[in-house]
């Protein structure tokens, strides 16, 4: 029995400490704000345009986007949402393909492809807000890709926006630097620091936080957890790993002991 309860309790701790969207991002109020503003400025108010985001791997970058795009559903419900995973793309000219599939586009090949989505993203209709998470992975040589995609919403008559996520801080210097010659061109940036130790410590209170009755894990073991990573990487979902992990531990041991019968004579 006394295992059941403990156990429960352990099972919610590593349920909360999973990395899902949480309701509400701790530390991320600042981004948060620019990217609800980008959507509304450019999805809204109809303006194309693109938006670079940029941080280190558990820094809150899709987190980010995924809650905002989720707070903001019934806003977006006018215009077409694609979010496209580049990771999960065999190569970089997939993203075309891809694309044109979720707009109902009739699949097309070679440059005739790349027309095709120009001639619909330029015609009358909605916006399209197009997410592509991952983007270092549409890197080809000559970066026509990446250059084809972010000139899109140059175009006269464009009504796309576009939102690139990728851990390199440098990507748009490194490959878009043509861009900038475009007036309009140069995407807006948002870059996503580390977490803080203080941030990554609030982020693991508030997630155990939610677990019923005496605290799982102890503050000064979070404080620990929270140093180490920020001290490495400032990676929220290491911490919540790290932090999990210790949860299995311990639900291990506390198993173990509950098995265990005192022996006939008092001997433990």
């Amino acid at each position: 029995q006394l295992f059941r309860q403990e156990g429960t309790c352990y099972q919610q701790a590593k349920q909360v400490l999973h990395a899902a969207v949480p309701d509400r991002l701790q530390g991320r109020e600042r981004e948060t704000g620019i990217l609800r503003q980008f959507l509304q400025e450019h999805v809204l108010g109809r303006r194309p345009g693109s938006l670079y985001v940029s941080g280190a791997p558990g820094t809150g970058k899709t987190a980010c986007l995924s809650r905002v795009l989720l707070d903001c559903k019934d806003k977006l419900a006018g215009s077409k949402t694609v979010v496209l995973n580049c990771m999960a793309l065999g190569s970089p000219n997939s993203v075309f393909p891809a694309l044109a599939q979720h707009l109902g586009l009739p699949v097309a090949t070679g440059r005739e492809r790349v027309r095709s989505l120009e001639k619909h993203l330029t015609a009358q209709g909605p916006m399209v807000l197009l997410v592509l998470d991952e983007l270092d992975q549409l890197e080809s040589k000559g970066q026509d890709v990446l250059y084809t995609l972010f000139e899109w919403p140059q175009l006269p008559s464009s009504r796309l926006v576009l939102v690139g996520l990728a851990n390199a801080l440098d990507l748009t210097d490194r490959s878009l630097a043509r861009l900038r010659a475009h007036p309009a061109g140069s995407p807006q940036l948002l870059h996503f620091p580390p977490y803080t130790k203080e941030q990554l410590t609030r982020i693991l209170q508030e997630r155990l936080g939610q677990v019923a009755g005496d605290p799982v894990v102890d503050s000064a073991a979070l404080q620990f957890c929270a140093r180490k990573v920020s001290a490495v990487s400032g990676d929220a979902r290491k911490a919540l790993d790290v932090c999990r992990r210790a949860v299995e531990v311990v639900e291990l041991e506390v198993r173990g002991q509950t098995l265990l019968k005192p022996l006939p004579g008092g001997e433990s």
